[in-house]
C-alpha cells in the first residue's frame, strides 16, 4: 500500500507537470511504421526512400522493443553497431557505416522520438543525449579545362556523344535521362529541364524536379546542338532498320508514359539505366586516362569552370536549378591545384608591379 500511494502520487506530480506519460507496449516498429506517414506524406520518392533507408539499423537492432524501454545506452549501443558491422551494400558487408550515415540516422531517428514525446507516448528523447560521430564533408574531385577537353574529344567517338555532352553541361543524371526530344529546341538552340529519371530501389520513376527552380529553360552552344542533330540522326536510322521491333515492348514498362522519345536511348530504342550510364562514365574516363571522379562530380565541374571563366554565382546558381546562390557557391564551386598556380602568377604580376614602381 506504501508503494501504491507513492506510485500515485509520482503520477499526480507529473500529470500536474505535464510530463505523465501513459505506460505502453507499443514497440519501435509499429511506431515508426506511423510515423512515417505523416513525416514523407509530402516528399519525393527519393526522400522517402532516405528515411527508409535511415531507420534500417534502429529496425534491425532495437525495432521489437516497446519504445518506452529504449535509453540511452542502447542509442550508444545501437551507434558501436553502425560504425563496426552493419553495412549491407556499398562496400564489404559487415563493415562499419560512415560517419555521415550514421548522422542521418540519428538525426531522422531524434526527430521521431521527439514527436513521439509531443504525442505524449514518451517521457523524454534519450536519442538527443547521444553525441553523433564527427563527419567532414568529402571534397568533390573534378577536372580542369583540359580534362572536360580531353574526355569530349573521346566522347565525340561514341554514340552517346550527346548525352556525354549534356552531363559536362552541368545537368544531373536524372535530368539527362529524363531529357526528351520535345523538350530540344534545335532551331532556337535551347533545352528545358521539366523532369527527371530516377533509380530509386532497383525501381525507374518519373519525377518533377527537386523545386520550381528546377524547371528550367537553358541555351545550348553550337557544340552541342550539332551533337544532338547527328544523334537525333542517328535515332532515326536505328528506328527505320529495327522496324517493328524498335522499342516493341516499351508499353510493358510501368513508369513509361506514351509518346515520350528520350535522348537517352539504346539501339533498340529503349531508355538507358540511369547506373549503367553512371558506369559508362567511369569507362570513358578510364579510357581517355583521365583521374577518376563520380559522375555527379562532372556537376561539380561544370559550375566550377563557369566560375573560374567569371560567371556570376547568381547565374551559376539559376543555371543549376537551386534557389540559393550562397549553396551552389558553398556546394558546388571548388578550386584545385592548378587554381593556385593561376594565383601565384597573379600575386607574383602584382610583386613585379611594385617593384618597378618602387624603382
Amino acid at each position: 500500500m506504501k508503494e501504491a500511494r507513492a506510485e500515485l502520487a509520482r503520477i499526480r506530480n507529473e500529470i500536474n507537470a505535464g510530463t505523465y506519460v501513459k505506460e505502453s507496449k507499443l514497440t519501435l516498429n509499429e511506431y515508426l511504421d506511423e510515423y512515417l506517414v505523416g513525416a514523407t506524406r509530402e516528399l519525393r520518392a527519393s526522400t522517402k526512400r532516405s528515411y527508409q533507408g535511415a531507420f534500417r539499423c534502429p529496425r534491425e537492432r532495437l525495432g521489437d522493443r516497446p519504445m518506452q524501454s529504449i535509453s540511452k545506452s542502447d542509442i550508444e549501443r545501437l551507434v558501436e553497431y553502425m560504425e563496426t558491422t552493419a553495412r549491407k551494400r556499398s562496400g564489404p558487408p559487415g563493415t562499419g557505416l560512415g560517419p555521415r550515415s550514421v548522422r542521418l540516422t540519428l538525426g531522422r531517428l531524434s526527430a521521431a522520438f521527439e514527436m513521439a514525446m509531443l504525442e505524449g507516448l514518451l517521457a523524454r528523447n534519450v536519442v538527443r543525449l547521444v553525441e553523433p560521430p564527427t563527419y567532414k564533408r568529402r571534397k568533390p574531385a573534378i577536372w580542369n579545362e583540359a580534362d572536360v577537353q580531353t574526355f569530349l574529344d573521346l566522347a565525340a567517338r561514341d554514340r552517346l556523344h550527346a548525352v556525354w555532352r549534356l552531363s559536362m553541361y552541368g545537368l544531373r543524371r536524372g535530368e539527362v535521362m529524363g531529357l526528351r526530344w520535345s523538350d530540344i529546341d534545335l532551331q532556337a538552340k535551347t533545352l528545358t529541364v521539366t523532369q527527371a529519371r530516377l533509380c530509386i530501389n532497383n525501381v525507374i520513376r518519373i519525377e518533377a524536379p527537386k523545386s520550381d527552380n528546377g524547371i528550367r529553360t537553358l541555351p545550348m552552344d553550337d557544340e552541342l546542338v550539332a551533337a544532338l542533330k547527328d544523334l537525333h540522326r542517328r535515332q532515326s536510322e536505328e528506328r527505320l532498320r529495327a522496324g517493328n521491333g524498335y522499342a516493341r515492348y516499351l508499353k510493358d514498362l510501368n513508369w513509361y508514359v506514351p509518346g515520350d522519345a528520350y535522348l537517352a536511348v539504346d539501339a533498340n530504342g529503349y531508355p538507358m539505366h540511369p547506373e549503367w550510364y553512371s558506369d559508362e562514365f567511369l569507362r570513358l574516363a578510364r579510357q581517355a586516362g583521365l583521374s577518376r571522379i563520380r559522375l555527379h562530380d562532372s556537376r561539380h565541374t561544370a559550375l566550377s569552370l563557369m566560375e573560374k571563366s567569371g560567371v556570376p554565382i547568381s547565374i551559376i546558381s539559376k543555371w543549376a536549378g537551386h534557389c540559393d546562390p550562397s549553396f551552389t557557391y558553398r556546394t558546388y564551386v571548388h578550386a584545385n591545384d592548378d587554381d593556385l598556380k593561376i594565383a601565384a602568377r597573379s600575386i607574383g604580376k602584382l610583386h613585379k608591379r611594385g617593384k618597378r614602381k618602387a624603382a
